[in-house]
Order: structure tokens, then C-alpha cells, then sequence
């Protein structure tokens, strides 16, 4: 099929996520390998968000191909009550990377239904039936993972489920309190939270569900020591503290989990995205030793049919066994600090850019009209002008791919890339920045 057709009956027969469906106009995609796609005239694009920051080891990973071709002679599908090997293997090495509180995975298709049966086991074992979850997340779009989202993608579900209850992200750079140091902005946010759920009743709160690393709402960082004071707050009040890591796990921040960066162990950690890398879609939700033992004497109320599909598991074994042997860690930290070096020279050099966060391959840029009064470039959840979509468009053009959300431009690239080539690419972002910074300047 030529790629006047493929475009011509996608935009014909398909629903486009979150798109306004007249103004549609995707990119044909022949052939695609490492960081970098290609269109049907040979032009070259560098994956710059790995997709929907989940194609962690970059295009045609001949490891993972492999293993489902591998698997798919044996058998495709096994429904769950089967025993199968790639199953059982990927759930043990799984564990096997988690703290040591953790016990049991429960297999699921993706990320917002991990997230749902996060929350449905978190009320089966508390018996309680209250979530709390911040106002810039994205745990998905189906219904309860909809409700449990903070950002405007939830308003399409309102009125929502009962028993949802959103908090205020320690977003520092957005405070109108100037703290003295990351640890009085933590005390700050983790005393707003306690008062919070007291307010709603500690003994009605299931969970704080939380994206370990806030993902495209802005890569939003926790200050040091606010995730240590959830989980305190979590043990005093008997509240289970759930990490939602379907973006930020499986190595995008330099470590394996994003938690491990700032000591805590969860009760509850979702996951998808990076596990399989988007070769065959797969998600879960571990759960810690009590929640499993719980399930022992009581029904696990989860099922899907496609829990833990055989090729999916597959892809997930070889997938998990390919960071081990390239030591895919060590590329990210390698990378990511010559990352965080073009992104704090962009902050320097351009008027636009308000802030820049970063931790391993895992970036966002926030853009402002002043760096002084740090009005958004674009307001909350509007974007009436068009700004942003012009910038991703620039970008385009120049052959780097990637997403805007809000005020931010999303720089997640595959945890494959060099530092050659991340300097290769963060030069045309600095080329498109300048037209952002006209915007500005005409003001």
C-alpha cells in the first residue's frame, strides 16, 4: 500500500486518539529501526519521545522480535488459569527487580487498567473506598483510571465515580511560597496532604495513587523527601500507598523503578509501557507479601481475559533480559547527563524557557511568556491559538518527533541513545525554541 492510501483510510476509517478528527494529518511510517523512523520518501525522524515514552529500546529490537516469533510456534494465547512458561518466568523476574516487600503480580493489558486493578485491590484489602490522586496526573482514560486522572482528560468522565479525591502535586516551580530548601517544600506539601485526608477521614482512604515521577503533565519531580513523608503518612493512617510506574519504570529515570530514587517501597506498583516496550502491550500491578497473602483466603474480584498473554510475556522476558545485557542503566545515566546538559543551556539561552526538569532519559521544558511572572505560553488545558502545535510542527520538519502536553514539550527518547546523538537532535529543538522565543518577544 503506497502512503497516499495508508493516510487517505486512516483518517477515512479510523478514530484518532485525542484529536479533533477533521484536522488529522498523520505521518505515513514505512520502516523503522533503533531511534529513528522513516516516511515513504526516505526522509529520517528521530524518535525523540519514544512514542508514547514506552519504546524504551528503540525500533526492531531483533531480541524481542525473536522471543515472540519464539513463542508464537508454541502456542499464542493460554487463557490465565493456565500455567504457561513465559508467564511464570516474566512474573518472577518481575519480583525479582522490586523491593523486597513485594510478592505477586497480577498481569494486565496496559496501563489504565493496571492502574484500575490497583485501586480495585487496594479497596478489596483496606475495605475502605476513598482514593486520593493529584491534579496533574494520567493514569488513563478508561473509566476508573479516568477518574483517578487529575488533568483535564478527566472532564469528559464528570460527573465522576464516588470516592475520588484529588490533592496538589508538589509542583515547586508553580508555588507561590518560596521555600529554603527541597526538604521545607516536602514537609510543606506532606503536611497540606495529612491535613487533607484527615479532613476526609483516614479510616474511609483506601490509597494515594501517585506517578512516582509525574510523566506529560510536566515531568514534575518530587522534592527531596516528599515521598518519604507519603509513605509515613500512608503507615500511620493504615492507607496503601500505591506508585503508578507505567512511564516513568523499567530504567527511564536511571534506575530500574523511579521510586528507587528516593528510598521508599510502595504497597501497590502499576506498570506497563516499558516492560514490553510496545512490541506486544502488557501491564500489572504488583502487590507487597500482606496484600498477596490476603488473596489466599479471599477472592481476587480481577480478571481479564488476555492476563498475561503468552506472546506478550514473551516479549517481556526477552525485553527484561535485553536491559540486563547491554546494562541499559548505565546508557540512560550516561545520556541523560548530557540530557540535562543541552536542556540547562536552553534554559539559559532562551527567554521561553522557564524551567527545565530531567532525571535520566526522562525530560520535560516548560514554556513561559516571562521567566519573572512565569505565565504559562499556553493557559491551562487552552491552547487557543495553536502555539504548541506549531512548535511540535517545527520539529517535525526538522526530523525530531516528540509530543506536546499543556506548556511542555516532552524530550524522552529511547534509553538506547548515545550522547552523540543526543546532541545531534537537541540542536533543532534549540533551532525551533528561538521561534518560541518571537512569541515572547512580541508580547
Amino acid at each position: 500500500m503506497d502512503a497516499k492510501t495508508i493516510v487517505e483510510y486512516h483518517k477515512k476509517y479510523n478514530l484518532q486518539s485525542w484529536s479533533k478528527q477533521a484536522a488529522i494529518n498523520p505521518l505515513p511510517i514505512k520502516d523503522a529501526e533503533g531511534i529513528y523512523m522513516y516516511d515513504f520518501d526516505g526522509n529520517r525522524y528521530a524518535d525523540m519521545s519514544s512514542q508514547l515514552v514506552n519504546l524504551n529500546v528503540g525500533h526492531k529490537n531483533r531480541q524481542i522480535i525473536e522471543a515472540v516469533k519464539e513463542q508464537a510456534e508454541k502456542y499464542c494465547y493460554m487463557a490465565p488459569s493456565y500455567a504457561c512458561e513465559p508467564r511464570s518466568t516474566l512474573a518472577k523476574m518481575i519480583i525479582d527487580l522490586m523491593p523486597d516487600n513485594m510478592a505477586k503480580v497480577f498481569f494486565t493489558n496496559g496501563g489504565a487498567d493496571a492502574n484500575e486493578n490497583a485501586v480495585k485491590i487496594a479497596r478489596m484489602y483496606t475495605g475502605r473506598h476513598k482514593i486520593f490522586s493529584r491534579y496533574r496526573s494520567y493514569h488513563g482514560s478508561t473509566y476508573g483510571a479516568g477518574n483517578l486522572t487529575g488533568e483535564p482528560r478527566r472532564y469528559p468522565l464528570e460527573p465522576g465515580a464516588p470516592g475520588f479525591v484529588k490533592f496538589f502535586d508538589p509542583y515547586v516551580y508553580r508555588e507561590k511560597i518560596k521555600f529554603d530548601s527541597e526538604k521545607a517544600a516536602a514537609d510543606y506539601y506532606v503536611a497540606k496532604l495529612r491535613e487533607q485526608i484527615i479532613y476526609e477521614g483516614p479510616d474511609s482512604v483506601a490509597a494515594i495513587v501517585v506517578e512516582t515521577i509525574t510523566g506529560s503533565n510536566g515531568v514534575i519531580i518530587p522534592p527531596e523527601g516528599y515521598l518519604k513523608g507519603v509513605r509515613a503518612v500512608c503507615d500511620e493512617f493504615g492507607i496503601m500507598m500505591i506508585c503508578d510506574e507505567v512511564m516513568a519504570g523499567w530504567g527511564r529515570t536511571g534506575k530500574m523503578f523511579a521510586f528507587e530514587n528516593f528510598g521508599v517501597k510502595p504497597d501497590i506498583v502499576s506498570f506497563a509501557k516499558g516492560v514490553t516496550c510496545g512490541y506486544v502491550q502488557l501491564g500489572g500491578v504488583c502487590v507487597s507479601k500482606e496484600i498477596a497473602a490476603f488473596f489466599d483466603d479471599h477472592l481476587l474480584s480481577c480478571g481479564l481475559t488476555y492476563s498475561g498473554h503468552p506472546l506478550a510475556c514473551a516479549a517481556g522476558v526477552a525485553c527484561l533480559n535485553y536491559y540486563k545485557d547491554v546494562n541499559i542503566l548505565e546508557n540512560v545515566n550516561k545520556s541523560g547527563r548530557a540530557l540535562g546538559e543541552c536542556l540547562e543551556e536552553m534554559k539559559k539561552t532562551h527567554p521561553c524557557v522557564g524551567d527545565v526538569r530531567y532525571i535520566g532519559l526522562f525530560s520535560a521544558l516548560e514554556l513561559v511568556r516571562s521567566k519573572q511572572t512565569r505565565e504559562p505560553l499556553v493557559p491551562y488545558g487552552k491552547d487557543p491559538d495553536g502555539i504548541m502545535g506549531r512548535l511540535i510542527g517545527e520539529l517535525k520538519k526538522r526530523g525530531f518527533m516528540t509530543y506536546s502536553h499543556e506548556n511542555m514539550i516532552i524530550v524522552a527518547p529511547p534509553l538506547i541513545i548515545t550522547v552523540e546523538q543526543i546532541k545531534e537532535e537537541l540542536k533543532k529543538l534549540d533551532e525551533v525554541l528561538y521561534i518560541a522565543d518571537e512569541i515572547v518577544d512580541k508580547r
